[in-house]
């Protein structure tokens, strides 16, 4: 049904990654979570981890908006999606306001996700090493495309009195308001690791504190007033909110029935990465989603007819996972007896035979390792054959992101043919009912995905 969504919301963007979005991003959720106001939380591209902090700044799920992964057409619907019930949306852009998809123009930007979304900006600006030139910086981005509407500038990491007084006067004579300026403190600092911000599934409490150290630097240096006003600014939406049982519908499949089989989906430290839209799909498919910790639990939820490992950190806890023997060997005779098993980059680790020398479950006939090397980036692929996520010749985007090798053995078909211009490869193993790949892919684009996985899941009381 289309309806006319009206929200006020705000994308925070900035001219480059490291200025500090998240920092500001979340900081705004709290506070105005902190004032009484529901506020639904969103991340422009693939990224997992700033979602996380977002979902605790504001105790609803964080979710991605993802014009690569998802097709420019599910943007406005996914939002909607997200934000109902709420009155205030915070979208974090991602690197630099007109950085996306290298060589695809503004294809996944936040430029073109604010376009979409009709929603005004605030531009996070580094001001640590800049004085009057902030002011060309600021027009530079402000005009570059007329359609991207910046309604003021929030300085960060501004060093003293005098410093703040130069760069106000400079964006005065611009004609730029500014929102907010944050001075450097390091004790909204987030740690990082190899591949970003450590995430809060590994962190807290030490994640809350963060949390409420960002909310009170944005109280104490925002004009939260300004900033609600131009959140409200931000004229109707019109469109069809996105809905898991529109789009399973849409995608051909017929409503479930019968008894409703026990999905399983890793979760804690070490399979912290997800997208909210993968368990609501699963869910309308007529799953039961039961999560559990491979860290934490001796063994898989009960009656688990299907499994859904994502991505993580395994890497960092792979001796822990490897101690957890009775886990790993529920999971090998699971997938050895047919049931559908769908991993993903940290859950591809996980089912290999071992990881830096830990012993692993077994489950494929590889080795991995980490490497000093970053694979990183969109990928277009095809499913090379038949398995549990879709049929051969399925097209999907995904996005690629870690340090590790997996060196291959035998008794396994590829899962995707990777199309890259020059260079085509084959990636991940479909063996049985196992499909696992290095490739992250956002199940929206895709909703067959879970209807297949439920349809091929072991119902309670069956033998596996």
């Amino acid at each position: 049904m289309v309806r006319t969504l009206r929200i006020p919301r705000l994308v925070v963007a900035a001219p480059s990654s490291g200025s500090g979005k998240t920092t500001v991003a979340t900081g705004l959720m709290a506070a105005f979570t902190g004032r009484g106001l529901t506020v639904s939380p969103h991340k422009a591209g693939p990224d997992y981890i700033d979602p996380g902090y977002h979902a605790l700044a504001t105790g609803r799920p964080g979710r991605n908006l993802d014009a690569y992964l998802c097709g420019t057409e599910l943007l406005g619907p996914l939002f909607a999606h997200g934000a109902a019930g709420a009155d205030l949306a915070v979208v974090e852009g991602v690197m630099g306001l007109y950085d996306g998809a290298a060589g695809q123009g503004e294809l996944a930007s936040t430029a073109q996700l604010a376009k979409a979304l009709r929603a005004p900006g605030g531009l996070v600006v580094d001001g640590s090493s800049q004085s009057r030139s902030v002011a060309a910086l600021v027009h530079g981005f402000a005009s570059w495309d007329p359609e991207v509407r910046i309604g003021g500038v929030i300085l960060n990491k501004v060093g003293s009195d005098r410093h703040e007084e130069l760069l106000r006067q400079a964006l005065d004579e611009a004609g730029v308001d500014v929102l907010g300026v944050l001075r450097r403190t390091p004790q909204a600092a987030t740690p990082s690791r190899h591949l970003g911000l450590v995430p809060v599934a590994e962190r807290e409490p030490d994640a809350v504190a963060a949390v409420a150290a960002m909310a009170a630097q944005v109280r104490a240096g925002c004009d939260l007033e300004a900033l609600w006003a131009l959140a409200r600014s931000a004229p109707p939406l019109t469109g069809a909110p996105w809905d898991p049982a529109e789009a399973l519908a849409g995608a051909g499949t017929p409503p479930p029935s019968g008894p409703r089989p026990v999905v399983a989906v890793a979760g804690g430290a070490a399979f912290s990465f997800s997208y909210a839209e993968h368990a609501e799909l699963l869910t309308a498919a007529g799953a039961e989603v039961v999560p559990f910790d491979p860290l934490r639990d001796g063994q898989l939820p009960e009656s688990t007819g299907a499994l859904v490992i994502g991505g993580g950190f395994p890497e960092v806890y792979a001796p822990e996972l490897s101690a957890n023997a009775a886990l790993r060997a529920e999971v090998a005779a699971l997938a050895a007896a047919g049931a559908p098993v769908a991993a993903e980059c940290a859950g591809l680790l996980y089912l290999a035979r071992e990881l830096d020398g830990a012993p692993m479950c077994g489950v494929l006939d590889a080795s991995a390792r980490m490497t000093e090397r970053l694979t990183l980036g969109y990928r277009d692929a095809v499913a090379v054959g038949d398995s549990v996520l879709a049929p051969a010749g399925t097209r999907v985007s995904g996005h690629e992101f870690h340090r590790t090798r997996l060196e291959p053995g035998a008794g396994a078909d590829p899962a995707w043919g990777v199309v890259r211009p020059g260079r085509p490869r084959t990636e991940g193993f479909v063996q049985g009912g196992v499909h696992a790949s290095y490739l992250h892919v956002h199940w929206a684009a895709l909703p067959t995905a879970a209807s297949r996985l439920v349809a091929r899941a072991v119902r309670p009381g069956a033998a596996v």
